[in-house]
Protein backbone atom coordinates (compact mmCIF):
# COMPACT_ATOMS: atom_id res chain seq x y z
CA UNK A 1 0.00 0.00 0.00
CA UNK A 2 1.62 3.57 -1.36
CA UNK A 3 0.41 6.15 0.86
CA UNK A 4 -1.84 9.04 -0.83
CA UNK A 5 -0.31 11.85 -1.54
CA UNK A 6 -3.24 14.59 -0.81
CA UNK A 7 -2.84 18.02 -2.61
CA UNK A 8 -4.43 21.82 -2.15
CA UNK A 9 -5.45 24.38 -0.06
CA UNK A 10 -6.13 23.28 4.20
CA UNK A 11 -9.67 24.95 5.42
CA UNK A 12 -7.99 27.47 7.11
CA UNK A 13 -6.00 28.74 4.21
CA UNK A 14 -9.04 28.78 1.92
CA UNK A 15 -10.85 30.80 4.79
CA UNK A 16 -8.02 32.90 5.68
CA UNK A 17 -7.84 34.27 1.47
CA UNK A 18 -11.97 34.47 2.13
CA UNK A 19 -11.07 36.97 4.54
CA UNK A 20 -8.87 38.95 2.79
CA UNK A 21 -11.02 39.40 -0.04
CA UNK A 22 -13.77 40.51 2.12
CA UNK A 23 -11.15 43.35 3.85
CA UNK A 24 -10.37 44.25 0.47
CA UNK A 25 -14.41 44.68 -0.47
CA UNK A 26 -14.68 46.35 1.99
CA UNK A 27 -12.50 48.84 1.30
CA UNK A 28 -13.11 49.22 -2.21
CA UNK A 29 -16.84 49.08 -2.24
CA UNK A 30 -17.81 52.69 -0.74
CA UNK A 31 -15.01 54.53 -3.29
CA UNK A 32 -16.66 52.80 -6.08
CA UNK A 33 -20.02 53.92 -4.73
CA UNK A 34 -18.84 57.30 -3.75
CA UNK A 35 -17.16 57.64 -7.31
CA UNK A 36 -20.97 56.53 -9.20
CA UNK A 37 -22.30 59.27 -7.28
CA UNK A 38 -19.77 61.67 -8.38
CA UNK A 39 -20.59 60.74 -12.44
CA UNK A 40 -24.18 60.88 -11.89
CA UNK A 41 -23.93 64.55 -10.72
CA UNK A 42 -21.54 65.31 -13.26
CA UNK A 43 -23.62 64.04 -15.88
CA UNK A 44 -26.54 66.01 -14.55
CA UNK A 45 -24.78 69.31 -14.50
CA UNK A 46 -23.59 68.00 -18.18
CA UNK A 47 -26.80 67.57 -19.44
CA UNK A 48 -28.06 70.99 -17.85
CA UNK A 49 -25.39 72.72 -19.92
CA UNK A 50 -26.81 71.03 -22.76
CA UNK A 51 -30.45 72.01 -22.15
CA UNK A 52 -29.02 75.80 -21.60
CA UNK A 53 -27.36 75.97 -24.88
CA UNK A 54 -30.58 73.88 -26.59
CA UNK A 55 -32.65 76.74 -25.40
CA UNK A 56 -30.13 79.48 -26.63
CA UNK A 57 -29.66 78.53 -30.13
CA UNK A 58 -33.88 77.55 -29.57
CA UNK A 59 -34.39 81.05 -28.43
CA UNK A 60 -32.48 83.01 -31.38
CA UNK A 61 -33.75 80.56 -34.02
CA UNK A 62 -37.06 79.17 -33.82
CA UNK A 63 -38.27 81.38 -31.08
CA UNK A 64 -37.47 84.32 -33.06
CA UNK A 65 -35.32 86.35 -29.79
CA UNK A 66 -38.47 86.28 -28.05
CA UNK A 67 -40.05 83.08 -26.72
CA UNK A 68 -37.97 79.29 -25.23
CA UNK A 69 -38.70 76.30 -26.05
CA UNK A 70 -41.23 74.75 -23.50
CA UNK A 71 -40.65 71.07 -23.30
CA UNK A 72 -37.77 68.69 -23.25
CA UNK A 73 -39.60 66.20 -24.51
CA UNK A 74 -41.97 65.29 -27.58
CA UNK A 75 -45.07 67.26 -27.41
CA UNK A 76 -47.60 67.29 -30.14
CA UNK A 77 -45.98 70.91 -31.32
CA UNK A 78 -42.96 71.59 -32.47
CA UNK A 79 -42.05 74.04 -29.37
CA UNK A 80 -40.12 71.27 -27.52
CA UNK A 81 -36.34 71.02 -27.85
CA UNK A 82 -36.28 66.70 -29.10
CA UNK A 83 -38.87 67.84 -31.68
CA UNK A 84 -35.98 70.65 -33.15
CA UNK A 85 -33.30 68.10 -32.97
CA UNK A 86 -31.94 70.36 -29.95
CA UNK A 87 -31.18 67.55 -27.39
CA UNK A 88 -31.05 63.60 -27.92
CA UNK A 89 -34.19 61.86 -27.42
CA UNK A 90 -32.86 60.02 -24.34
CA UNK A 91 -33.13 63.45 -22.64
CA UNK A 92 -36.45 64.29 -23.31
CA UNK A 93 -37.90 60.90 -23.45
CA UNK A 94 -40.89 61.85 -21.68
CA UNK A 95 -42.08 64.67 -19.21
CA UNK A 96 -39.78 64.27 -16.69
CA UNK A 97 -37.24 62.20 -18.33
CA UNK A 98 -34.11 59.97 -15.90
CA UNK A 99 -30.57 59.98 -17.20
CA UNK A 100 -27.70 58.93 -15.16
CA UNK A 101 -29.89 58.48 -12.31
CA UNK A 102 -31.36 62.13 -12.22
CA UNK A 103 -34.71 63.51 -13.22
CA UNK A 104 -34.52 66.23 -14.94
CA UNK A 105 -37.68 69.18 -15.68
CA UNK A 106 -38.01 71.86 -17.46
CA UNK A 107 -40.79 74.90 -17.40
CA UNK A 108 -40.60 78.30 -19.85
CA UNK A 109 -42.40 81.18 -19.12
CA UNK A 110 -42.53 84.50 -20.82
CA UNK A 111 -38.82 84.98 -22.12
CA UNK A 112 -37.73 82.98 -19.27
CA UNK A 113 -37.11 79.12 -18.96
CA UNK A 114 -35.63 77.12 -15.99
CA UNK A 115 -34.43 73.02 -15.55
CA UNK A 116 -33.99 71.39 -12.54
CA UNK A 117 -31.99 68.08 -12.09
CA UNK A 118 -32.69 66.35 -8.96
CA UNK A 119 -31.41 62.81 -7.85
CA UNK A 120 -34.22 60.09 -8.85
CA UNK A 121 -35.86 58.44 -5.70
CA UNK A 122 -34.36 61.52 -4.01
CA UNK A 123 -31.05 61.66 -1.93
CA UNK A 124 -29.23 58.32 -2.29
CA UNK A 125 -27.20 56.06 -4.10
CA UNK A 126 -27.62 57.92 -7.57
CA UNK A 127 -26.52 61.62 -5.71
CA UNK A 128 -27.11 64.14 -2.91
CA UNK A 129 -27.42 67.31 -5.04
CA UNK A 130 -29.54 69.06 -6.60
CA UNK A 131 -28.97 71.22 -9.72
CA UNK A 132 -30.62 73.93 -11.51
CA UNK A 133 -30.46 76.43 -14.45
CA UNK A 134 -32.58 79.36 -15.86
CA UNK A 135 -32.02 81.55 -18.56
CA UNK A 136 -28.82 83.87 -17.36
CA UNK A 137 -27.36 80.00 -17.69
CA UNK A 138 -25.55 80.20 -14.49
CA UNK A 139 -26.03 76.44 -12.72
CA UNK A 140 -26.81 76.31 -9.33
CA UNK A 141 -26.62 73.40 -6.65
CA UNK A 142 -28.26 73.09 -3.68
CA UNK A 143 -28.77 69.92 -1.00
CA UNK A 144 -32.52 70.69 -1.04
CA UNK A 145 -34.79 70.31 -4.40
CA UNK A 146 -34.25 73.37 -6.35
CA UNK A 147 -38.02 74.65 -7.65
CA UNK A 148 -38.96 75.46 -11.28
CA UNK A 149 -41.37 78.11 -10.96
CA UNK A 150 -44.04 78.05 -14.24
CA UNK A 151 -43.04 81.34 -15.46
CA UNK A 152 -39.40 79.99 -15.93
CA UNK A 153 -37.72 81.05 -12.73
CA UNK A 154 -35.64 79.11 -10.56
CA UNK A 155 -36.15 78.71 -6.44
CA UNK A 156 -34.34 77.31 -3.78
CA UNK A 157 -30.79 78.45 -5.28
CA UNK A 158 -28.05 77.07 -3.49
CA UNK A 159 -24.47 77.93 -5.00
CA UNK A 160 -23.32 79.11 -8.32
CA UNK A 161 -20.78 76.22 -9.65
CA UNK A 162 -20.48 77.81 -13.36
Amino acid sequence: MTPKNQKGFSLVELLVVVIIIGIIAAIAIPSLLASRKAANEASAIASLRTIHSAQITYFATKGDNSAYATALGPVATDTSLVKQGLIDSNLGASAAPTKSGYTFAMNAGSGAYCATAGPSGGVGSNGTNFYGVSTDGVIYKNTTAVTCSAAGALGNLGNAIQ
